[in-house]
């Protein structure tokens, strides 16, 4: 078992759900980025235990329960603990520690790492190490496995986080914004561009269809071009159904966004899509970010998933 202690000052919890949360355990798939994620809390001020044995949870929060009462200027206020299939059989045990934390009234929030099979096969080729359950299967047959495993832990995490689509600085990024924490920020809206011939984003809570536009690849002077350079998002923007589109799209999700702070949402992703993701979702993405990050409280941000893969 490996724990990193932070080098900054431990931040104070913020009002934001999972980041205000005192015990955050991080699980998901192997390769779907659980040490990026460990990385980044460090770096926040948060301590870090990484592969922790489940049966361990109950002690961890015991000790830091004491250093509050006798160190609180020293003691750390954030923890995060990274507990995966590496700890073999004890792993089965997760669940139990959960439900036996939430009986004593202090439940940690579960971040999910996720990730599509071809995403995970071509991660794991990459660095030439075999899955965790791979025995002497083949390393998709290991990953099944995994997978298999976490269902029921995916259904129930309180944020899922699908990398797939996501270099190590994007993902970066999108962990920051939630975990970074502002006490004004009741929600944070991740929009997110995408192209369908890459799969659907597998985080994706609201998925909007860009594919009824006409499509600038196909215009020579636009095909080298993206929806983030103006002339793109000009030709995109005055094509007919847009400009009525974006007011609907804005309408229904202002709405949506109202309940889901009613309901204690704290992040929500928003797919819009196009066939490569390259122009009409990105020119999309980045006027309707614009409409839905002016309420008070909502931070919006960008991914553009599959720009730059054509």
């Amino acid at each position: 078992m490996n724990t990193r202690f932070a080098t900054s000052e431990s931040p104070q919890p913020d009002g934001n759900a999972i980041s205000d949360a005192p015990l955050v355990i991080v699980t998901g798939m192997s390769g779907a980025g659980r040490t990026t994620t460990a990385n980044v809390l460090e770096d926040l001020g948060w301590l870090v235990v990484d592969n922790l044995p489940p049966q361990m949870l109950e002690p961890l929060a015991e000790l830091r329960h004491s250093s509050l009462e006798r160190r609180p200027e020293v003691a750390p206020r954030r923890v995060a603990v990274v507990v995966d299939v590496r700890s073999r059989g004890w792993f089965a045990h997760l669940q139990e520690a959960i439900d036996a934390a939430t009986d004593r009234g202090e439940r940690p929030s579960v971040l999910f790492l996720d990730a599509t099979d071809e995403a995970l096969v071509r991660r794991f080729e990459s660095v030439r190490r075999p899955h965790p359950l791979q025995g002497r299967g083949r390393l998709l047959d290991g990953i099944q496995r995994e997978r298999s495993l976490l269902l029921d832990l995916r259904s129930s995490a309180d944020v899922v986080i699908d990398s797939s689509g996501l270099n190590v600085h994007q993902l970066a990024a999108k962990l920051t914004s939630i975990f970074a924490g502002d006490r004004k920020v009741q929600l944070r809206v991740a929009v997110m561009s995408f192209g369908f011939k890459y799969g659907l984003p597998l985080d994706a809570d609201v998925v909007l269809d860009m594919r009824f536009l006409p499509n600038p690849y196909w215009v020579p002077e636009l095909k080298s071009l993206n929806g983030q350079d103006e002339a793109v998002a000009e030709f995109v923007m005055r094509q007919a159904g847009a400009e009525e589109f974006l007011d609907r799209a804005t309408d229904l999700l202002e709405t949506m966004i109202e309940g889901y702070i009613r309901e204690g949402r704290r992040y929500v992703t928003v797919a819009i899509g196009c066939t490569g993701g390259k122009h009409r979702s990105v020119a999309t993405a980045e006027a309707l970010s614009a409409r839905i990050g002016q309420p008070e409280g909502v931070d919006t941000f960008i991914v553009h998933r599959d720009l730059g893969r054509e």
